[in-house]
C-alpha cells in the first residue's frame, strides 16, 4: 500500500480505557518510523496536552483542536483562532443560558471546572458505561455535584485577550443544532455525550491532515487514519484508508474501510499488520514507559536482529563482557576528569583498582542467602548503577535527555553499507564504518547542547538575581 502517513485520534483510539498507550501501539509506532511512514495525531485536545505525548511516542506532527492548531515538535505549522466578537457572543450566551464553557488556548483549556472534570478518567469511564440516552442526566448530575465545589469562572472575557482556538460547551447532541444556529460562523463536533467542541467553519481534522500533507509531501489518499467517535467521521471518510476501532460508534463502523479490534485489545497494531505496514510479531515486543530504554532496545534489535522479551539472567561470560563495556566508560570518565594530566589519571585509575578490590571483599563478606535469586541480584545492581549515573548528572547540573538522543543517533549510525553491523571478534564491541567519525560522531553535538544548557541556566540565574 502507498501509505505515507498514519494519524490516530486519542481518546478511545490511541488511548486505552485507562488513558494509557498500549505496548503494542508503542512498538507499532517505532516500526512505522523504521518503515519510513510518518505518524501523527488528529484530536480535539489542545497542544499543551499533546506535546508531552509527542515526545514520549516520537510523533512527527499533531492536528490539535480539531484542525485549529497544527504543529510539529519544533514548529507551529498553522493556527486558526476564533474571532473575538464571536467569543464575546459565546460567553454572553453561556452566561444567559447557564451553560458551562471552556476556552481552548495554546497553553491549555481554561474555564469550566465541570468540563475539566469531564476530561478526567473517572468522567470518561462514566460516559463509556452509561447509555447515550442518559447523557442529559449525566450532564445535570455532574453540574449539581461539581458546581457546589467550584463555580463557573467569571473571568472568561478577560481570558480571550489570548488567542482561543476552540470552545467546549456543555450540550447534549439534541441541543447542539439549536445552539449552533445562533453562531453561523462556527461548527460543532462531538466526541462524548455531554459536550460539544466549537471551532471556526471550514476547519476539521481532515482539513488539518491535508495541510500537514502539503508541508510533508503526501496526499490524503496516502493517509491511514484511526478513530472511534462521530467527530472522526469526516476524517475516516476522506483519507485513503479509514480504520474504525472495535469500540467505535455505529456511524463510524458504517463508513470505515476496515473495523479493527477495540482500543484495549491491540486494535491499532492488528490493523496496521492487516494492511502490511508492520509485522505484528514485532509489535507484541514489550515497550517500556522509559523512552530511553526503548531507544536502547531498538539499537539492540537492529544490531542483534532480535530482542529479549522474557526476563533472564546474564551468564558469567556474558556478564563479564557487559561489565567490561561499563568499565571502559568509567575509565574514560576518569580521563576526562583528569583533564588529560597523566599523573592525575594514573592516580585515579589506581584508586579505581582499589575500589574494585574493596567492593569485591565487601561482596565476599556478605552471608550467602539460601535460594538467592540471581536475576534479582543482577537487576538490583544494574538499577543502582543507573541511579548513580543519573545522580552524577544531577550533581553536574546536566540534563541528559537530549544528549542521550544525540548518542542514540550516533550509535544507530554504526551500520555498514550492506545494512549489517560488524563486531570485534575479541571484545564483541560493535565496529564503526569508515564514515562514522565524519557523519555520526556525537562530540560536537554534545558540546553544542551543553553550551545551550549553560546559556539557559545563566539566563535563569540572571533573571532570578534581577527579581530579588
Amino acid at each position: 500500500m502507498d501509505i505515507k502517513a498514519v494519524f490516530f485520534d486519542l481518546d478511545g483510539t490511541l488511548f486505552t480505557s485507562t488513558r494509557n498507550v498500549a505496548a503494542t501501539t508503542r512498538r507499532a509506532i517505532v516500526e512505522l518510523h523504521k518503515n519510513k511512514i510518518l505518524v501523527g495525531v488528529a484530536t480535539g485536545r489542545g497542544p499543551a496536552f499533546v506535546l508531552p505525548l509527542m515526545e514520549t511516542l516520537g510523533l512527527d506532527f499533531a492536528v490539535a483542536y480539531n484542525g485549529q492548531y497544527i504543529f510539529t515538535p519544533d514548529d507551529i505549522l498553522s493556527t486558526t483562532p476564533i474571532d473575538k466578537k464571536t467569543l464575546r457572543d459565546i460567553i454572553e450566551f453561556s452566561r444567559k443560558h447557564g451553560r458551562d464553557i471552556s476556552l481552548g488556548m495554546a497553553d491549555g483549556v481554561h474555564g469550566s471546572s465541570l468540563l475539566k472534570f469531564g476530561e478526567t478518567r473517572t468522567a470518561q469511564f462514566i460516559a463509556n458505561v452509561l447509555p447515550e440516552n442518559m447523557s442529559n442526566l449525566t450532564k445535570n448530575s455532574f453540574k449539581n455535584v461539581i458546581r457546589k465545589i467550584k463555580p463557573q469562572s467569571s473571568n472568561l472575557s478577560r481570558s480571550i485577550r489570548q488567542p482561543v482556538y476552540q470552545v467546549i460547551m456543555i450540550a447534549t447532541s439534541t441541543e447542539t443544532d439549536e445552539i449552533m444556529a445562533r453562531f453561523p460562523d462556527l461548527q460543532a463536533t462531538r466526541s462524548n455525550p455531554y459536550s460539544a467542541d466549537l471551532i471556526a467553519k471550514g476547519n476539521s481534522k481532515l482539513k488539518g491532515i491535508e495541510k500537514v500533507g502539503h508541508q510533508f509531501g503526501f496526499e490524503l489518499s496516502q493517509v491511514m487514519a484511526f478513530g472511534d467517535s462521530d467527530n472522526d467521521f469526516e476524517m475516516l471518510s476522506g483519507v485513503g484508508v479509514g480504520v474504525g476501532m472495535g469500540n467505535a460508534t455505529t456511524s463510524i463502523k458504517h463508513i470505515a474501510d476496515y473495523i479493527t479490534d477495540n482500543n484495549n485489545s491491540d486494535g491499532i497494531a492488528k490493523a496496521l499488520a492487516h494492511f502490511g505496514l508492520i509485522n505484528f510479531k514485532n509489535a507484541v515486543s514489550f515497550i517500556s514507559k522509559d523512552q530511553h530504554f526503548n531507544q536502547a532496545k531498538e539499537f539492540h534489535r537492529v544490531m542483534d536482529e532480535k530482542t529479549q522479551e522474557l526476563p533472564r539472567v546474564f551468564m558469567p561470560e556474558e556478564a563479564s563482557h557487559r561489565a567490561g563495556f561499563k568499565v571502559e566508560e568509567i575509565v574514560e570518565f576518569l580521563f576526562a576528569a583528569s583533564n588529560a594530566d597523566m599523573v592525575v589519571f594514573d592516580d585515579l585509575t589506581e584508586q579505581l583498582h582499589g575500589a574494585i578490590d574493596a567492593a569485591s571483599n565487601k561482596v565476599k563478606a556478605k552471608p550467602l542467602l539460601e535460594g538467592e535469586n540471581t536475576l534479582v541480584g543482577e537487576v538490583d545492581a544494574l538499577l543502582d548503577l543507573l541511579y548513580f549515573t543519573y545522580g552524577s548528572f544531577a550533581l553536574m547540573g546536566v540534563d541528559p535527555h537530549e544528549i542521550f538522543n544525540i548518542v542514540h543517533k550516533a550509535n544507530m549510525g554504526k551500520i555498514f553499507p550492506d545494512g549489517k553491523p560488524r563486531f570485534d571478534p575479541d571484545t564483541h564491541k560493535i565496529q564503526k564504518p569508515e564514515n562514522w567519525e565524519a557523519d555520526f560522531a556525537p562530540e560536537k553535538k554534545i558540546a553544542a547542547e551543553l553550551d545551550r544548557q549553560i546559556r539557559v541556566a545563566m539566563s535563569k540565574l540572571s533573571k532570578a538575581k534581577d527579581d530579588k
